[in-house]
């Protein structure tokens, strides 16, 4: 798949990331992961942590699920791991959807802490669709990473129908005696959008063509960020669907010039609010 999609010195480092396997501590849990190390050759790297989407076996990293993610931010020069959650791929536990699962991808910030060639000042987060909205949810409570991007992440389950394939997702995680409307508003950033720190600037992307998560949540996530003067920038791709297949090249460039930027390079965040001419 890699010789497909890459080629040249972009093809050449993905072929020199090597990948681990990884258990680590977590509210007292084992849990499973995956980590993606860059070709040698430097004292200290940037790191990404990924959150995967999904839920169910079918949602769990395999190792070819960690290359193509974690393998391919690797293979931009960053140290990156990866989070399996509690309760699949292997994680002792209870899946949870939301909830002590956002607790298992923070918990990974002290193990690349662990690591003496990670950079802890220059730690970024990646997230799609389910890990997306726990990148969010991150965000309200933590000021570490210097970078942040989503795409396909539900930001707005407290507003959709019933009927959506996301709000059906959640309800598979919650107890029968759950506040329903309750848990759906904790998962949904458009509400608490001004609780992100703002040091840490958002991409945002989103396909028009997503029928798992419409569209809306990422064009209703921007307005509240502009809202609130968080650092963002949205990108909504023609003819994309939930992982951005149809803008993959694209999207990943984008990806790529946003952490660059600000996680490897640190360069200062954009203006926010009316300036200009």
């Amino acid at each position: 798949m890699a010789r497909r999609s890459l080629e040249g010195q972009n093809l050449a480092r993905f072929e020199h990331v090597t990948l681990h396997e990884i258990t680590y501590a977590s509210q007292g849990l084992k849990i499973k992961g995956w980590l993606a190390l860059p070709h040698a050759g430097q004292a200290s790297y940037p790191a990404l942590i990924f959150n995967r989407g999904g839920s169910g076996p079918r949602g769990a990293l395999s190792a070819e699920g960690a290359m193509a993610f974690a393998g391919l931010y690797a293979s931009w020069g960053y140290v990156c791991v990866a989070s399996n959650y509690r309760g699949l791929g292997g994680s002792d536990g209870t899946e949870e959807w939301g909830a002590g699962d956002v607790d298992d991808a923070l918990n990974l910030l002290p193990l690349l802490d662990s690591l003496g060639y990670v950079d802890r000042s220059r730690i970024g987060i990646i997230g799609g669709s389910r890990g997306g909205m726990m990148a969010l949810m991150m965000l309200a409570r933590t000021d570490r990473f210097r970078a942040a991007v989503t795409f396909g992440a539900p930001s707005m389950i407290h507003a959709v129908d019933q009927s959506a394939y996301i709000r059906k997702t959640m309800l598979k995680h919650l107890s029968p005696e759950a506040d329903i409307q309750l848990e759906a508003e904790r998962r949904s950033a458009v509400l608490w959008a001004d609780k992100l720190n703002k040091a840490t600037p958002l991409l945002v992307l989103h396909g028009t063509g997503d029928r798992r998560v419409t569209p809306e949540h990422g064009l209703h996530l921007g307005m509240a960020l502009q809202e609130c003067l968080h650092p963002y920038k949205l990108v909504m791709y023609d003819n994309a669907d939930h992982v951005l297949a149809g803008r993959r090249e694209e999207s990943n460039a984008d990806i790529r010039w946003w952490v660059d930027h600000y996680v490897r390079d640190g360069s200062p965040l954009p203006r926010v609010g009316p300036h200009g001419a």
